[in-house]
């Protein structure tokens, strides 16, 4: 239907998933044009779209999509993820939060302030990415979207260099305010104090440039925080450090005023504001640590795609970075190679290591008809695939994906720590100001300086920013640890609820082990030296985790191994091998029945193992002669 649009109307396009008639798209055109505020509504089947235009005084995005929903349908909602720069301190980020909330068209926005940066969800036909970058440079911060951003690892290490070199410089000339400073004590009289450095004048060459040069980001996000109405520590940091600095300029100028002596100059608080500043910007650059630190989950992660595939195109065999890989493309694995996508196989045999996923120490044999999962490491045979899920589809995409909301999620106390970060600096400026009144009125009556000095202290110490770090680079560090370990959590409550747990359980016996084979017990026929020699010479060839256990085992005994002159592998079964002039069979129970081996008398003691949880390695050579290893 249609109907005439006021001048501050405003026009939305959604996308509709689940429509299936043009019944469908009727009922939900009809729905929408019964919301008060909406003057007309169209639905095109073909396209999946509506069209709706309404007036935003009377009814928003979010209630479309919530009445779309209602009638059983679905929106299509698209996130845009951006790095953000200028943030300081937790309120930053929950004005950044709010302002993107408020956009029309954002149905949720998201803003981590120890991983700076944002996740927004919204209504593409509503919002544009340009329109919500423009509202986070309004707020006086900077909004980079991902894909255009310098790599991760570059941006932090430029952040750690940065914040470094702030600190060397502001604390050198800090130092020789430091140190006269500690002169005025008297139980440090012994120290000596250059004159130059009680010059009221060096002092302020001193102080300026900290005051000014490094400490201009807490001046520029104290102007941002209090043009938006409303305050950050960096309101703290500036008035504190700034009420500390003007101060001594003054008594500087009236003492100059007064033919100042270098030897009886003023009390001057230099020292004061250009230590506070340089021990904030030190605690900036432990935070660029931390942060960088945290992110070395995910960069694991990611380290362990891999990085080209081959694959079958136009009857060629062509090397492509794996992004360029496509659903369908039949893709060859190589014997070492690590598994470019997740696919499934089409011919060959071999077994894939998917201990990075599963835990699981055995390679897991694979087949035609076998599904491979990208990531994991080929062992010993060709294998030929197709690939079925590529790019952010993959399993290991989404274990990322998982770790990544993870560190981004906000835990209940996080949630609590944002709301107190909020109102904490006003309440803070306001306890600095009752300090000052009661120090200079009744503590010190008439003591500027001493009251001054005690109301710094409290907008300095006071600054809230540890507030709202702490838990986010907890959550971060976290669950980045747990995932170096293997384990995921799905979001920060989950971690957070951790405390609570009385009963861990477990789904697989690969979980708790130690993750590799060990050889635990070894039944020879004949001499057990010289059989262990034969079948570590032959094993030794082999790159399979079994074969690596058998021949560690047979070296922790110390035997010796000869050299074998020939070796093969046979994918799923063991190996032939040739030692000594001796051929050897090394495998399973069908690998001798392959070859025509009887080994029914050794049956007894195989079972009395196998029910200890231990698997069993046969070897041939003149006789039967079994190898059992956990």
């Amino acid at each position: 239907m249609e109907a005439s649009a006021g001048n501050h109307d405003r026009q939305a396009t959604l996308q509709i998933t689940g429509m299936t008639c043009a019944a469908c798209a009727n009922r939900i055109e009809k729905g929408l044009s019964k919301i008060d505020g909406v003057t007309s509504a169209n639905v095109n089947l073909a396209l999946e779209q509506a069209s709706v235009t309404y007036d935003p005084a009377k009814v928003d995005a979010a209630r479309l999509e919530a009445a779309i929903n209602k009638l059983g349908y679905g929106t299509v909602k698209e996130t845009a993820e951006f790095r953000l720069e200028g943030m300081t301190c937790a309120a930053c980020a929950n004005r950044i939060e709010k302002g993107l909330g408020k956009l029309p068209g954002v149905t949720n926005a998201s803003v981590n302030f120890a991983l700076e940066t944002a996740r927004v969800e919204y209504l593409p036909g509503e919002v544009s990415i340009s329109d919500m970058q423009q509202k986070v440079s309004q707020l006086g911060y900077k909004a980079i979207e991902k894909r255009e951003e310098r790599p991760e690892d570059d941006r932090r290490a430029h952040e750690i260099r940065r914040q470094k070199r702030k600190f060397l410089v502001s604390a050198i000339l800090s130092f020789p305010l430091l140190w006269s400073m500690v002169g005025h004590f008297s139980f440090t009289s012994w120290i000596y104090t250059p004159d130059i450095f009680m010059n009221p004048w060096f002092q302020l060459i001193l102080a300026t440039p900290v005051q000014f040069y490094i400490g201009q980001p807490f001046y520029t996000g104290a102007y941002k925080a209090l043009r938006n109405g409303s305050a950050n520590m960096d309101v703290l940091v500036a008035l504190g450090t700034s009420a500390a600095y003007f101060y001594s300029l003054y008594l500087t100028i009236d003492w100059y005023l007064q033919g100042g002596n270098v030897h009886h100059g003023p009390s001057l608080y230099y020292e004061t504001s250009a230590v506070l500043i340089t021990l904030v910007v030190m605690g900036k650059w432990f935070e660029s640590l931390a942060k960088g630190r945290t992110s070395e989950a995910i960069k694991s992660l990611m380290g362990l795609k891999a990085k080209t595939a081959l694959v079958v195109r136009g009857g060629q065999e062509l090397a492509l970075p794996v992004e360029e890989v496509i659903v369908g493309d039949i893709v060859l694995v190589r014997p070492g190679d690590k598994v470019p996508v997740d696919g499934e196989v089409l011919e060959g045999e071999s077994s894939v290591d998917e201990s990075m996923l599963t835990g699981e120490s055995l390679p897991v044999e694979k087949k035609p008809g076998a599904t491979v999962i990208g990531a994991t490491i080929n062992k010993n045979g060709m294998l030929r695939i197709r690939a079925t899920k590529v790019g952010k589809e993959t399993a290991l995409a989404q274990i990322i994906k998982v770790v990544e909301e993870a560190q981004g999620s906000k835990a209940p106390i996080q949630r609590v720590a944002d709301v107190i970060s909020g109102i904490f600096v006003p309440i803070v400026v306001g306890i600095a100001a009752v300090t000052f009144l009661a120090w200079f009125f009744f503590a010190a009556p008439g003591n500027f300086a001493a009251a001054l000095e005690n109301a710094i202290a409290v907008l300095v110490i006071a600054c809230p920013c540890a507030l709202g770090l702490a838990t986010p680079t907890s959550i971060m560090a976290g669950s980045g640890r747990a995932a170096e370990l293997g384990i995921l959590f799905k979001g920060g409550e989950h971690l957070e609820l951790t405390h609570k747990i009385d009963t861990i359980v477990l789904d697989k016996t690969g979980t708790v082990t130690h993750g590799k084979p060990k050889l635990t017990d070894v039944a020879a026929e004949g001499d057990e030296t010289e059989f262990l020699r034969l079948v570590g010479a032959a094993e030794k060839n082999s790159e399979h985790p079994l074969a690596e256990a058998i021949v560690a085992g047979i070296r922790e005994r110390n035997v010796e191994l000869p050299e074998a002159q020939s070796f093969e592998a046979i994918p799923g079964f063991g190996i032939k091998a040739e030692v000594e002039g001796r051929r050897l069979l090394v495998g399973t129970r069908r690998l001798l029945a392959t070859y025509g081996v009887e080994a029914a008398h050794a049956y007894d003691a195989m079972s009395r193992l196998e029910e200890a949880g231990k698997r069993l390695c046969w070897s041939r050579s003149t006789a039967v002669m079994p190898v059992w290893w956990r």
